[in-house]
């Protein structure tokens, strides 16, 4: 059995999670649609696709965190990257679903041990890699939203330089491209957009 066969048997519960959530995935937008398909096709070609351990293009999971007011966004500045995001990674074997790499993800980076993203994705992003990620050059990214649980605090994780809270209108300098639509679609998934 070759390497990519064992990476690919390792994380079949992933690939065939995976391939639900995006068949399931009914974006409004032409461009997510355009996306959820081109996740799909990269995926019919790779069964390995969904491990870091895969190509170096592969599905990643990421969940965005805003506060109950919907007004402001928890982010993590990226210790590689040295760039603002919202909390994510590579999925690994133990995670059970994307939505639980994203959750785990969330709260690892985070520190807040009680983000429970929501059900279903609110956003794909396919994104080439800039900075020192080794071997990784594309990241197939599925996004999910959550609220942070009242009082909680979060605390710098080694994958991080900083996480702060940002106001939703004032976003770090130079991420408004990258982030405002994703803030957009999660107070939506929230129910939080009227506020702020």
């Amino acid at each position: 059995m070759t390497a990519a066969a064992d990476v690919a048997r390792a994380h079949a519960h992933l690939y065939a999670d995976a391939t639900r959530v995006l068949d399931a995935y009914a974006p409004a937008e032409p461009a997510q649609e355009e996306l959820r398909r081109a996740y799909l096709t990269f995926l019919a070609s790779h069964p390995d696709g969904v491990a870091k351990a895969g190509p170096p293009e592969h599905l990643t999971a990421s969940c965005l965190v805003l506060d109950r007011s919907g007004t402001r966004v928890l982010l993590t500045l990226h210790r590689r990257a040295r760039r603002w995001f919202q909390f994510g990674g590579h999925l690994e074997a133990g995670d059970a679903t994307l939505r639980a790499a994203a959750a785990r993800e969330a709260r690892e980076e985070s520190g807040i041990a009680g983000l429970e993203p929501l059900p279903d994705p609110v956003q794909l992003d396919r994104h080439v890699l800039d900075g020192d990620f080794a071997r990784c050059r594309e990241h197939l990214d599925v996004r999910y939203a959550a609220l942070a649980p009242d009082g909680a605090e979060p605390r710098v994780s080694a994958e991080s330089l900083d996480v702060r809270w940002w106001p939703v209108a004032d976003l770090p300098p130079g991420t408004a491209g990258e982030l405002s639509g994703l803030v957009e679609a999660s107070r939506v998934a929230l129910g939080l957009l009227g506020r702020g």
